[in-house]
């Protein structure tokens, strides 16, 4: 079991820029997919951006495509989301999540909430126009 505590969100204007951290209790926070996701009010929690377990391969929704950043440091036991050019419509709360599946086929990665083990408790950003 791994537990996941996020930092770093906050208010900043439009076009700024914002970087959130995960940091894992665990050693074996290497052996876990890590995947970011955000809630806006009254929507759906959805799928922002994939990493895997070597930081080889990363994956983004279309929406935050070119703007945003995932990365990990398996030594500090932590992940990163840096968020470029916010605009209003990012304003969620971000969570960060692991998946200890190991895929064989298809993706080496998923999408679906269901899909990821462990979450952690989010961090609130807010993006002013």
């Amino acid at each position: 079991q791994v537990q996941l505590v996020e930092s770093g969100g906050g208010l900043v204007q439009a076009g700024g820029s914002l970087r959130v951290s995960c940091a894992a209790s665990r050693r074996t926070f290497s052996s876990y997919i890590l995947g970011w996701f955000r809630q806006a009010p009254g929507k759906e929690r959805e799928f922002v951006a994939a990493i895997s377990r070597s930081a080889s391969m990363t994956n983004y929704a279309d929406s935050v495509k070119g703007r945003f950043t995932i990365s990990r440091d398996n030594a500090k036991n932590t992940g990163y989301l840096q968020m470029n050019s916010l605009k209003p419509e990012d304003t969620a709360v971000y969570y960060c999540a692991a998946d200890q599946t190991y895929y064989t086929s298809g993706t080496w990665y998923r999408r679906g909430i269901s899909e990821y083990d462990y979450w952690g408790q989010g961090t609130q950003v807010t993006v002013s126009s």
